[in-house]
């Protein structure tokens, strides 16, 4: 077996934060009565949240803003567009959506079926994530996915963040593998499939979305299962 140790990647590659993430904010707009406030399509302000959200993380990732002003100003900049320049709403809106959302349960198809595999196999299985720390454990745990991960390595608990390689590298120091024993599997082509590469890691670019490749991944699948033709 070439490979010991599987480092994962949460968001976006087995637990769907898309669906989840959309769930919550629909939870608070009829919560918090958002219509009633000016915010008359809850479509649009997704679509609003998810564009500055991504557009904030991408900042955030790579050192130009805090952890705290990614997670109300994405709330700030969608209830904007709806000319809503409330900042109490906004930083509210932002702790119950980081209350709620790991309470949700939604994961990509076979995901449990394959760690279930992975696990018989006798791999290593790991996270690497961006995501909060506190945030990450309450949703692995919520999911029933704790038990699989020996370890969860966090961009605070690391003091760094993908794609730099010094997150990988705190993540082989702190699970004891060896480079040439270890793949990252993740859905961001920079963050997981660039920053493993910087690490010297083999990757497996899981991509749901099918979008077109710019980073060269060792591997490309396109469903979870995917993973037993390779691992």
């Amino acid at each position: 077996m070439q490979y010991r140790h599987l480092f994962f990647d949460l968001d976006h590659t087995i637990w769907d934060f898309e669906t989840n993430s959309k769930e919550t904010l629909q939870d608070l707009y009829h919560q918090n009565a958002l219509v009633e406030k000016g915010v008359t399509d809850f479509e649009q302000f997704f679509n609003q949240y998810s564009f500055h959200n991504h557009r904030l993380w991408d900042r955030y990732t790579k050192g130009f803003i805090k952890q705290e002003e990614l997670r109300w100003k994405r709330m700030w900049l969608a209830l904007l567009e709806f000319k809503i320049a409330d900042e109490v709403l906004a930083k509210k809106l932002s702790v119950q959506f980081l209350e709620i959302l790991p309470t949700k349960k939604k994961l990509f198809p076979y995901t449990v079926e394959i760690l279930e595999y992975l696990k018989n196999k006798g791999y290593q299985m790991h996270l690497v994530t961006n995501g909060f720390e506190s945030v990450q454990h309450n949703k692995l745990r919520e999911s029933n996915l704790t038990a699989y991960f020996d370890q969860v390595i966090t961009s605070e608990a690391s003091n760094s963040l993908k794609p730099n390689k010094e997150i990988f590298e705190f993540a082989l120091q702190k699970t004891g593998a060896g480079i040439e024993e270890s793949i990252m599997i993740g859905d961001n082509q920079d963050a997981d499939i660039q920053g493993g590469i910087n690490a010297g890691l083999d990757t497996i670019f899981v991509n749901h979305l099918q979008v077109a490749a710019t980073v060269k991944a060792t591997y490309t699948i396109h469903h979870l299962k995917e993973l037993e033709n390779i691992l």
